[in-house]
């Protein structure tokens, strides 16, 4: 059985503006360095024999990563596949922002039920086939192992909609938030969904 614990990262200076982020590269914040901290603790007391990191390259992810690094005394493997979603003319904006300047597109998103590409931003289709490959690339090379996977909101969901055969313009029925973790096990051909989106680590009441 070969286990992936699917990871968003920490908090970033951007998520805390509210700013769309795609592939420009802010830091975490004060709040996101605390989560990320909490995260490979929680991981480690849990007992997950990891054998790989993998991130994305960008610097909310990676250094969220590091901190689960350090912890499980393993190097951090980046992938470009492992990127957010392209946002285009989108990006460092905030949603009230996008709406003012993109009223066309946010009419045509509305009801949310289709996806509809942003403004110079990056094909849908290509984008889930990335993270469908980079995914697919780690799991075959890491066969029957545990392998920690730190990435974006947009690209664990574009995967694991493809693994649940979910449609892939369809908005999904689930999100991810800042460390939050999914657990998937795969095992000869099957899909289990074990965890999905646990943020327990940042709560007082655990």
């Amino acid at each position: 059985m070969t286990q992936l614990l699917l990871i968003r990262h920490g908090q970033s200076t951007w998520n805390a503006q509210g700013r769309i982020q795609g592939w420009a590269d802010p830091p975490l914040d004060e709040i996101g360095h605390d989560q990320a901290g909490k995260l490979a603790e929680r991981l480690r007391c849990e007992g997950h024999e990891l054998t790989a990191i993998y991130s994305s390259p960008l610097v909310r992810a990676r250094q969220t990563a590091e901190e689960i690094g350090r912890v499980f005394e393993l190097p951090v493997q980046t992938d470009d596949r492992l990127k957010e979603h392209g946002f285009g003319q989108l990006t460092g904006l905030t949603g009230l922002q996008v709406e003012e300047q993109f009223p066309d597109w946010v009419a045509a998103r509305q009801g949310g039920r289709t996806w509809i590409v942003p403004p110079g931003g990056e094909d849908r289709d290509e984008f889930i086939q990335r993270a469908i490959s980079v995914m697919t690339d780690i799991t075959n090379h890491h066969l029957d192992q545990t392998v920690a996977i730190v990435s974006h909101g947009g690209t664990l969901g574009g995967y694991l909609a493809h693994l649940l055969e979910i449609p892939m313009h369809r908005s999904l029925p689930f999100q991810f938030d800042n460390t939050g973790i999914s657990i998937v096990r795969l095992s000869k051909g099957r899909v289990r969904l074990v965890r999905l989106n646990d943020t327990g680590h940042l709560s007082n009441c655990i």
